[in-house]
């Protein structure tokens, strides 16, 4: 495992779409490994959405809060909201009234919303509790929120379980919660914050990849083999001043393929960008593939400046 993403968990969306191109590609990967099915997915977000819902209702007001469509992971915001049957909104599309309750404006007038799915940073939630300039939030959200009507998913502070060092330490809690070891290993990670750790990093500058804790979509992070010398000096400076701040993991992992019904060892550099989808398989997926393709035209790339830029939680994989 890289790390952990608890904030807005961004990317499910290209899994779930790069396992309907495999199924057309390589149907006969299907019929000889036992391979579990992904496609449930969004119902399962569903669920566990409309469980959250303050209102005993048999089908509760179920919407995907995002900040535009200039946003890179604006694909995902309206895929899952077309999967699940939910409505895709942005922050001008809600309004909190006076009895502290949100609605959403629709064609056919106010609708109470029951259950938000945020895509955007807490910072902009709410221009009466953050950042009074943001143009993404809706005001009034979190007094909603705190007199319990409506619920937000992720719930504002879940950040703190994206913190990189906390992460080095989950094997240790599944150990000590559960008694068991982790399935899959974590990267090899060095905690700065520890005068051993960081002797070693700073040593190895060239060969690591150090990340901020606390940071997202790769900012802040240095890339050891491909720093120049004087890049990585004024980051030594950083992490001297600050150790707790930052961890380190080895630029290049293994990763192992099966051939001949032996494990394979191969080399994979690590970046900004990894992907870490593995699952135990106990049964096949035999469903042929929907016929519901992703939305095209969506902007994909570069955030414009603007109001759609800020509170941006899905600039990568970090």
């Amino acid at each position: 495992m890289l790390e952990d993403n608890l904030r807005v968990p961004s990317g499910v969306s290209y899994m779930l779409e790069n396992r309907q191109v495999v199924k057309r590609v390589f149907p006969e990967l299907f019929e000889s490994a036992a391979i579990l099915p992904v496609d449930d997915y969004p119902s399962q977000l569903y669920d566990m959405l409309t469980a959250l819902s303050p209102r005993k209702e048999t089908r509760p007001e179920v919407v995907v809060l995002t900040p535009g469509i200039y946003n890179s992971a604006y694909f995902e915001h309206a895929y899952l909201a077309r999967q699940m049957g939910c409505e895709l909104v942005e922050g001008r599309d809600l309004a909190v009234d006076s009895d502290d309750c949100v609605y959403m404006q629709t064609v056919r007038g106010w609708t109470r919303v029951d259950v938000i799915y945020r895509r955007i940073d807490d910072d902009f939630l709410d221009q009466e509790v953050f950042r009074k300039d943001s143009s993404l939030g809706v005001p009034g959200l979190m007094r909603a929120w705190a007199a319990g009507k409506v619920a937000l998913a992720n719930a504002p502070g879940a950040g703190v379980a994206d913190d990189k060092l906390v992460y080095t330490y989950v094997p240790d809690m599944i150990k000590y919660y559960l008694g068991e070891d982790a399935i899959l290993p974590n990267v090899p990670s060095y905690r700065c914050g520890e005068a051993k750790q960081l002797e070693h990093v700073l040593g190895h500058l060239d060969q690591l990849v150090v990340k901020p804790v606390d940071g997202s979509g790769g900012y802040g992070m240095l890339m050891g083999p491909m720093s120049t010398k004087a890049e990585r000096a004024k980051f030594a400076d950083s992490l001297k001043a600050d150790p707790r701040s930052f961890i380190a993991q080895p630029s290049r992992h293994t990763i192992y393929r099966a051939h001949a019904g032996e494990r394979q060892a191969r080399a994979a550099a690590r970046g900004p960008a990894a992907v870490h989808p593995v699952r135990p398989a106990d049964r096949r997926d035999h469903r042929r593939p929907h016929a519901r393709r992703a939305a095209q035209g969506f902007a994909g790339g570069e955030l414009l400046a603007g109001r759609r830029q800020q509170g941006h939680l899905d600039r990568g994989y970090g």
